[in-house]
């Protein structure tokens, strides 16, 4: 059965018109005869929205109860039974009740898309997993409900839903949106004009990734080359000198005049021939491209132009930078130059060659090849070798008398030299053949005669061979040597690269891969795997286009082991560069591994967690919550005893003390409950501002009155808190002190003002805890000593602590001056009038 396709509405922030847009796509597919129905939309009481659901078909919802409260949540089953074409599921990133099926609605989409669904549902910009920080930085609120990046990034359409936040706030503030008695608390705290505009900016942005995305598959699938100038993508080609730098800030000033630009940093590193450059300038220039927001790139290329021009192609670059050559006007003879060469092949993007003080200052001679030639060099090898001789020759022959044999032999020897800088040992040794032969015939007594008359000269001449073909030979080592040094440095500088990227702990198999790609100009890299001899081959990992699915179908493949082979796409390698191909198919074959063991080790800590807390829960269900469960019955069933005549006292007795196990009993249950819900992260404040006095004196309702001494001055400030978490906080801190104080001791709990924080203290006379201990008692069922002393079951602490860090707080143990323990809970405070954390309305969900 094939997959169904996804379609996903994102929105800024809630009240954009995502669902709106979601149904009225449904009506025009239901227009079109589509069979559709809805698996869940939330209408959130918007008069509008309820209005558009008419004439669709819904799926019954299924209810759930959880802690005495039923909610209503999707029913996949039900959708599954029903087989639609199109099912619509709103509110993408929603976590489910505890207990359902799957743990978040995407994970349910994800079950329809299997059974062959097209889905239609949609997302705010704010719950992309990526984007966590970011909001919580703009906005000051951490959104729970989150949905994976590549889960949106894998839906067939994304559309956003734009509006201006202007026209968003107008909608807020005619009641289209939230119950009027939210809007003022929404407009001035979730909904202010800046926080709109920055989530907007992330949704249009995050879109045109997107956008760019399908813009480079569509351009690979039909092998479009030219470059499209959607968006300025500027490549800067860096050769290591110091003027790296400077190409890079001009680079980032142009990226600065329009929005979205990308700058692009390449380094051609050279596989034959010695590599220009610092390594350690390179690594300056990498640092400052990265700070500056841009990305830095190896490439290997023998011709420098080309490959410059292949990566600014395949990048669909629309401008490339370059800096003035730094050749003396005499090095020019040699060639025009990389500028000149890129600029007259470039096309349609545009080149910038941008003036530095280090231009035309030299830069040494030309790099010398190595003995793998082109056919140019090669020809030009050979016409000297041969061609030159015999030109020198006739040159000489118009002199009469000439400058002597002498003289003679070291110009022919001139000549063997320069064949073998240009064009290796071959041209080189025919070049001393022609010219022994042609010294002999035209400059050796007899003249035109291959007869030497003179024995000297049948020295000299066989000493010119000999002479020739050594100098011939030694040049020609020479120029292997550079040439296998220049490999290896390109090498080196690769694998340090690759050695760097594992050091600052890049894990990400994509991007080492996409690494592959761009280093060695392929069309597409691809991990295969398989699981065994026979079994046919899966894809980890690809990057690019076309990727294949065998490794026989690849231009390129390296096998790291029996099970993995990395193949490669687009022009078949040397054989020299298999070495380093070798360095990367390892590492790919490492982080693959070390990805699938993190992914291991972090299942084995939360079952390790899990067996960790069932241990003590089993624990403290043996002990503390049969204690009291064993007192009510034994009260119970002395109060039901016919043999007994039991008085007034007697009977008041016995109910007090059902009544005080029963009290122990929902104390530690609620712990429980609370534990259970911070270990699953289902906890949302809902934060407000208001004065520790309204919140405080409420948690001391458990604990005798004398106990405790209450310090709370009138002039401290508000506190953004929410006010269930922080009652609970506090009194779980309180009880715990009060438990361990010594009787006529009562708890001392304080509050005072601290910069922008809040400070309550609850300090208490007792036995104190040691420096090392003081995170300990924090743990889930820890006591202190783990003694059986008291009924609880150690889950106090552990849940006033968590309450408080979900409130953006702190709870931290100190000692006592004079001996004991003191609880210190620091809040935020509310800066002018205004929460701190400013809180989402319970129902901007969507």
């Amino acid at each position: 059965m094939a997959r169904g396709t996804l379609r996903i509405y994102l929105g800024a922030a809630p009240g954009v018109g995502k669902t709106y847009a979601m149904l009225s796509e449904a009506h025009r597919r239901v227009e079109r005869g589509t069979d559709l129905v809805i698996g869940y939309v939330e209408h959130h009481r918007r008069p509008r929205t309820e209005v558009m659901m008419h004439g669709l078909e819904e799926v019954p919802r299924r209810s759930c109860d959880y802690r005495g409260t039923a909610f209503t949540e999707m029913d996949v089953d039900a959708v599954l039974r029903r087989a639609p074409e199109v099912a619509l599921v709103d509110e993408l990133a929603h976590t489910n009740v505890p207990g359902s099926r799957n743990a978040k609605r995407w994970q349910d989409v994800e079950e329809l898309l299997q059974a062959g669904i097209d889905v239609v549902s949609n997302v705010n910009i704010q719950h992309l997993e990526s984007l966590g920080d970011v909001v919580e930085s703009i906005t000051g609120v951490r959104q729970r409900e989150t949905v994976p990046d590549e889960v949106v990034r894998r839906a067939d359409q994304i559309e956003l839903v734009d509006m201006s936040p202007q026209a968003l706030r107008r909608r807020m503030a005619h009641g289209n949106i939230y119950a009027p008695d939210k809007v003022d608390a929404a407009l001035s705290n979730y909904f202010r004009p800046g926080n709109l505009t920055a989530l907007r900016e992330l949704a249009l942005l995050w879109t045109a990734d997107r956008v760019d995305e399908y813009l480079r598959e569509y351009r690979a699938e039909h092998r479009i080359s030219a470059a499209w100038k959607a968006r300025e993508r500027i490549v800067v080609g860096l050769t290591g000198g110091p003027e790296g730098r400077t190409l890079i800030r001009r680079a980032a000033r142009m990226a600065a005049k329009g929005s979205g630009s990308e700058i692009l940093a390449v380094h051609i590193v050279r596989s034959e021939g010695p590599v220009s450059g610092s390594a350690k300038e390179l690594a300056v220039q990498r640092t400052l491209v990265e700070d500056l927001g841009g990305s830095f790139h190896h490439v290997i290329g023998d011709d420098v132009p080309d490959a410059l021009l292949d990566f600014a192609r395949g990048a669909d670059a629309t401008q490339i930078v370059l800096g003035s050559s730094r050749r003396k006007t005499w090095q020019y003879a040699f060639g025009p130059g990389v500028g000149t060469t890129v600029a007259r092949e470039s096309g349609d993007i545009d080149v910038h060659i941008v003036t530095h003080e280090h231009a035309a200052k030299g830069r040494g001679l030309p790099a010398a090849r190595g003995a793998k030639l082109g056919r140019s060099r090669t020809v030009a090898g050979w016409l000297t070798g041969v061609a030159g001789p015999v030109l020198l020759a006739v040159v000489l022959t118009q002199f009469h008398p000439g400058p002597g044999q002498a003289t003679d032999m070291l110009l022919f020897l001139t000549l063997t030299v320069a064949a073998a800088l240009v064009g290796g040992l071959l041209p080189a040794l025919a070049s001393a053949v022609v010219g022994s032969l042609l010294l002999n015939y035209y400059f050796t007594r007899p003249t035109h005669s291959f007869t030497i008359a003179e024995p000297e000269n049948i020295v000299a001449i066989a000493i010119f061979v000999v002479v020739g073909a050594a100098v011939a030979s030694v040049v020609d080592l020479a120029a292997r040597r550079t040439q296998q040094a220049a490999r290896l440095r390109a090498e080196a500088e690769i694998l340090s690269h690759l050695a760097g990227s594992v050091l600052r702990g890049e894990s990400s198999l994509d991007a080492l891969l996409e690494r592959v790609r761009e280093t060695f100009g392929m069309e597409s890299v691809v991990l295969l795997e398989r699981e065994g001899e026979h079994a046919p081959w899966i894809c980890a990992a690809a990057v690019g286009s076309r990727p294949c699915l065998r490794p026989e179908d690849a231009d390129v493949e390296v096998a790291v082991n029996e099970r993995l082979s990395l193949a490669l796409l687009g022009r078949v390698l040397p054989a020299s560069d298999r070495r380093v191909l070798s360095a990367f198919a390892a590492q790919a074959a490492v982080v693959l591994d070390r990805k699938r063991l993190a992914d291991e080790a972090g299942r084995a800590r939360e079952l390790a967690e899990g067996n960790r807390i069932r241990t003590a829960l089993l624990a403290a269900v043996s002990h503390d919550l049969r204690t009291p469960l064993a007192g009510i019955k034994a009260s119970v069933s002395s109060l039901r005893s016919a043999d007994v005549a039991w008085s007034p006292e007697d009977e008041a007795e016995l109910l007090a003390g059902i009544e005080d196990g029963a009290d122990r009993l929902d104390h530690l249950v609620g712990n429980l409950l609370d534990m259970s819900r911070l270990q699953t992260g289902t906890v949302n404040p809902l934060i407000r501002e208001l004065d520790l006095d309204e919140v405080v004196p409420m948690a001391l309702g458990g604990v005798p009155e004398p106990s405790v001494t209450l310090d709370i001055p009138e002039s401290l400030p508000m506190v953004a808190v929410d006010p269930g978490l922080l009652e609970r906080s506090v009194a779980n801190v309180v009880e715990n002190a009060v438990k361990y104080s010594p009787p006529g001791e009562p708890v001392l709990v304080a509050a005072s003002a601290l910069g922008d924080r809040v400070e309550v203290r609850v300090a208490d006379r007792g036995p104190g805890v040691p420096e090392g201990a003081k995170e300990q008692i924090f743990e889930p069922f820890q006591r202190y000593g783990d003694a059986p002393r008291g009924t609880g079951v150690g889950l106090g602490l552990a849940v006033a602590r968590g309450f408080a860090e979900a409130m953006g707080g702190t709870l931290v143990a100190e000692d006592t001056p004079g001996g004991g323990l003191t609880m210190v809970l620091t809040l935020r405070a509310a800066a002018d009038g205004r929460p701190a954390r400013p809180g989402l309305p319970a129902t901007a969900t969507t």
